[in-house]
């Protein structure tokens, strides 16, 4: 059985005094500093995500630039914001081993590089590699880390703040649009990529503010959210059963090893201290050595915790409910994102440019989009409705406007129905809710890493595949009504989550029957 966002922090080595000893609530869980962590996520969703979808400027200088089709230089885009989105599991291993403000650090100067670099691209293939490669690695090495913090900082307003965060990727579309293309009039497309790589270092002062949570503090966050004795007794031993049989409990071997790494350590500084009256040289090895050996030991208990969760006996692909909502993934980003890629085309060939250029189609998707994710947010953190109902209803509001989209002729439809995708598609906000109740805290940097490496995928292949078919029937009809089948197919797998889950209890019920 997967492990609750009840399950984990609990300390296990006293069980009596969960429930008799009062704990205060940290002032930084759903407050205090909490909310800095926010307006991070926040900036991080203005500068990578709202760039991204800002990236049609950038386009239309390639293409003249250097006179490639546009499928080949559609291409370029279409990697920076798939790798963000595909590295997020191997974004989860410098997580485990470097944590989140130190991942997200190395990201901003990464994601910096892969936009100046790019200002002296020569051809499309050499933008391949600085801004697909380069700069996508660096937006996930970002991007990842900011949504998980917003999820280790909260607790009961979980949903409203990773709302407010990513309504940055609504605001940054507007912002990074507006100033892509004033710097491409004023200074040309590579000085405007420069600038660019410049700006995008405050990436780094983003990272800098994901202030880690204490093991302490966590362990309070998850106590405190507990206040009945019997649920408390309910989730620790549901979470004592959990972590026991995803082997977390074998503290012997752990103990072991880490009382001989702290050997090797313990010698190396007892050799440096008898290594006093030789040469600076020595000294100076012998510290190096003590570097060594504690990042060593720092990378393999990383990699440990990374492997355990994707291929170990705690992997998250046991999960056969998360493994539902990875397919799902794989289908649903790909929906969201055609639109902004064809819409324009659209318009052109239904002769409504001008209506478009006063208030475009793609900017309603942009600004409904922000009030979705708030309002989304705020209703799931309600007591009395289920995040998962918010989540289905916004999933089945949005493949209704996929389908129904090619069937609107006029401006004001076409506007009516990008408003409800723009609005449905603020369920994005409620992702992260959704997979840390589907795996706990413990896991939500790996499981949300999967996620949004299926995400990228759809991201990735999906508007380059509606422009295959287009080639083929001469239509963007045949685009949406494909995409919106797919998504249902992906709806269907979360529809019989529920079902796998109980599933999953009575056999759990069977095994403890039996022992």
């Amino acid at each position: 059985m997967y492990a609750s966002r009840e399950d984990i922090g609990y300390d296990f080595g006293d069980h009596s005094k969960v429930g008799s000893k009062p704990i205060k609530p940290n002032p930084n869980i759903d407050g205090g500093w909490a909310w800095m962590i926010v307006f991070s996520s926040f900036l991080v969703h203005i500068l990578i995500m709202g760039s991204q979808m800002a990236l049609g400027i950038l386009n239309m200088e390639w293409l003249e630039e250097f006179n490639q089709s546009r499928g080949l230089t559609a291409w370029v885009s279409s990697l920076s914001m798939g790798i963000t989105l595909i590295v997020g599991p191997f974004i989860g291993l410098f997580i485990s081993m470097c944590g989140c403000r130190t991942t997200a650090i190395i990201g901003g100067i990464l994601n910096a590089l892969g936009w100046i670099l790019s200002a002296y691209a020569s051809n499309v293939h050499y933008l391949f590699l600085t801004f697909g490669v380069t700069a996508g690695i660096g937006s996930g090495m970002v991007y990842l880390p900011a949504v998980v913090m917003v999820g280790q900082y909260f607790q009961n307003r979980r949903a409203l703040a990773q709302g407010l965060s990513t309504t940055g990727t609504g605001f940054g579309a507007f912002l990074m649009t507006a100033l892509l293309k004033y710097l491409c009039t004023e200074f040309g497309w590579r000085n405007a990529m420069f600038i660019q790589g410049a700006i995008s270092l405050n990436l780094c002062v983003c990272g800098a503010l994901m202030r880690p949570l204490s093991p302490k503090e966590l362990r309070e966050k998850y106590v405190v959210g507990n206040d009945s004795e019997e649920n408390q007794a309910k989730a620790l031993s549901q979470s004592t059963e959990t972590i026991k049989s995803n082997g977390v409990l074998g503290e012997e071997p752990e103990k072991k090893e880490e009382a001989a790494n702290e050997e090797v350590l313990g010698s190396v500084q007892h050799i440096e201290i008898g290594g006093k009256s030789g040469s600076e040289r020595s000294m100076y090895g012998l510290r190096l050595f003590k570097t060594v050996s504690q990042l060593t030991v720092t990378v393999r208990k990383g990699f440990a915790l990374w492997y355990s969760s994707y291929f170990g006996a705690a992997s998250l692909f046991t999960n056969r409910v998360f493994v539902a909502f990875i397919i799902w993934a794989l289908f649903a980003y790909s929906s969201f994102v055609i639109p902004f890629i064809h819409l324009p085309e659209i318009v052109k060939q239904y002769k409504l440019s001008r209506q478009d250029n006063v208030f475009p189609l793609t900017s309603i998707i942009a600004i409904v989009h922000i009030f979705g994710k708030v309002i989304l947010g705020i209703i799931s953190d309600l007591p009395c409705i289920s995040t998962w109902n918010v989540f289905l209803m916004a999933n089945f509001t949005l493949v209704t406007c996929i389908l129904t989209l090619p069937l609107m002729q006029t401006y004001i439809g076409l506007a009516v129905v990008c408003a409800l995708i723009g609005f449905s598609s603020g369920y994005f906000s409620l992702m992260p809710v959704v997979t840390e109740d589907l795996v706990g805290t413990k896991h939500l940097a790996n499981a949300y890493g999967i996620i949004i490496c299926a995400n990228g995928i759809s991201a990735l292949f999906g508007p380059p595949f509606a422009g295959w078919i287009y080639d083929i029937t001469q239509k963007y009809d045949f685009s949406f009504y494909i995409a919106g089948l797919l998504y249902m197919v992906g709806i269907i797998f979360l529809l019989i989550q529920p079902c796998i889950q109980k599933k999953q209890s009575r056999e759990k019920s069977t095994e403890e029957a039996q022992v």
